[in-house]
């Protein structure tokens, strides 16, 4: 059926407040999110982010917790996956090694019924089977789309991964789906096959024009092969637009560590069009912040630009790698190690001055300044919250039993490496260099997000503890609409 003008932009897919939650873990928060007719759409974040969640209630192999999922305007949430018009392309095909790639690509077809147009005495419509001249037209015609013309007759267990991996989309798709789900499907691929699969896939989506939602860990091919790009951790959207935008103006500070390399620095707005980072005032595209407000900042290694002699940064070469096109430098200035990406080599120990170009500097909101929880008081001196018991100064005369926001700077929160020497454990889950210090995300048993402003560097899944003394602990009474039981 013809597709017209206006339903090419209509909403395919809309996600509403749509929550996953499995023994007590939050695997999908509260996303929201609208895929439009015939894109492109790639789910992207580390692993344990939610995006194989997401794309798994999307076919109705799991229910959300709580939300909505609709497809053309009509609500979908409880509907089993047999009666959605999708299908999905695992990363593990699972073709049936007893059949040839013909059978495999018929086996839907085989099992599908179509309206007759016509209807049975009860007024009901009758269905009918595809004939073997329809099914084989309909293979031969995705067999073509997948450049696999000549291979209808070849046993599947002596076809190159590649060739399993474009079978296993004929046979999503020879049924005519409205959408087709891709859960990392060239996970199992070499790096040389990845690549030339990619530009196949974004070749094939043109051909079929049906809507494409792809699950990957790896940037690059999210920003290869999409036309739009879900950038997702600890199961939140943190940023939805087209793969160029994403890169070019990261929402946050985890997006732009995420998509490509960054230099990730803090600074403060001095005013519009001027934000200062390393002792240096630099002229920048954005405005809008509030005097000397503290923002994140990124710079991208291929935008600054190295003299010998003249610039805003004076520095010294730490290292330099030849990466083929380019040099890779790690460049210390200011007690920042910039990551620098130029065609000119220059040697370790060299002196050398760094300059940015305003578009050079995208400058980002700091999503918080300090954590935030609902806690409770224990006893006078004690206040339980994130699963552990601190204790705090209670200058407000705070009772036992009184519900209260516990608030703690970033840089008020100490990490140990022997979890028993802290009050609650937690894993830590994302480590950001901010040149004089490492802002550290670590998940607690109780699933609360905790951030920490430390000289120490911590590695991703290190099992830490947390300490935070009496006195950076600031405990507020909570009123009766205050609502919230985490990390604000």
């Amino acid at each position: 059926m013809a597709v017209t003008a206006r339903e090419k932009f209509d909403n395919i897919i809309e996600i509403k407040n749509v929550t996953k939650v499995f023994d007590g873990i939050t695997a999908v928060d509260d996303v929201n999110l609208a895929v439009k007719r015939g894109e492109f759409v790639t789910l992207l974040g580390p692993s344990g982010c939610g995006k194989t969640t997401l794309l798994r209630m999307i076919a109705g192999f799991e229910m959300p917790t709580s939300g909505t999922i609709m497809l053309e305007k009509q609500d979908v949430t409880a509907v089993p996956p047999h009666l959605r018009p999708i299908n999905t392309v695992f990363q593990k095909y699972a073709l049936f090694p007893h059949l040839n790639v013909f059978k495999n690509i018929a086996f839907g077809l085989k099992l599908k019924r179509i309206p007759t147009g016509e209807t049975d005495k009860k007024g009901k419509p009758v269905f009918r089977k595809f004939t073997k001249d329809e099914i084989a037209e309909k293979v031969e015609r995705v067999l073509k789309l997948v450049n696999l013309e000549t291979y209808g007759h070849r046993n599947v267990t002596g076809l190159s991964g590649g060739q399993q991996q474009r079978v296993a989309i004929a046979r999503a798709i020879v049924c005519e789906p409205k959408v087709l789900l891709l859960d990392e499907p060239l996970g199992a691929l070499d790096l040389k096959m990845r690549k030339e699969m990619q530009l196949e896939l974004a070749a094939m989506h043109k051909n079929i024009g049906i809507t494409f939602i792809y699950v990957t860990h790896d940037q690059e091919e999210a920003l290869t092969m999409s036309d739009k790009v879900v950038v997702m951790t600890d199961g939140a959207v943190q940023q939805y637009g087209t793969p160029k935008a994403i890169y070019d103006e990261p929402a946050n500070a985890f997006v732009a560590d995420f998509i490509g390399e960054s230099n990730i620095l803090s600074g403060v707005m001095k005013s519009d069009f001027l934000v200062e980072f390393c002792g240096t005032k630099f002229k920048c595209l954005d405005k809008g912040f509030a005097p000397d407000e503290r923002v994140d900042l990124v710079v991208r290694p291929e935008d600054i630009f190295i003299a010998p002699k003249k610039g805003a940064l004076k520095g010294e070469v730490v290292s330099t790698v030849f990466k083929g096109t380019y040099y890779e430098m790690e460049i210390l200035a200011e007690g920042y190690q910039f990551t620098v990406q130029n065609t000119v080599e220059r040697k370790p120990g060299e002196t050398v001055f760094l300059s940015v170009e305003p578009d050079g500097i995208h400058i980002m909101k700091k999503l918080k300044t300090v954590n935030e929880f609902i806690g409770t008081v224990v006893d006078e001196t004690t206040v339980e919250f994130c699963g552990g018991k601190f204790e705090f100064v209670n200058s407000s005369g705070l009772q036992k039993g009184d519900a209260v926001r516990v608030t703690v700077p970033f840089d008020k929160v100490e990490l140990t490496d022997d979890e028993a020497d802290g009050c609650i454990g937690a894993n830590v889950t994302q480590t950001f260099y901010k040149g004089t210090y490492y802002q550290v995300q670590v998940y607690t048993d109780d699933d609360t997000d905790f951030f920490i402003d430390t000289v120490d560097e911590w590695d991703m899944g290190d099992r830490v503890g947390i300490k935070i003394k009496p006195e950076d602990i600031k405990v507020e009474p909570v009123t009766e609409n205050a609502e919230g039981d985490g990390n604000d």
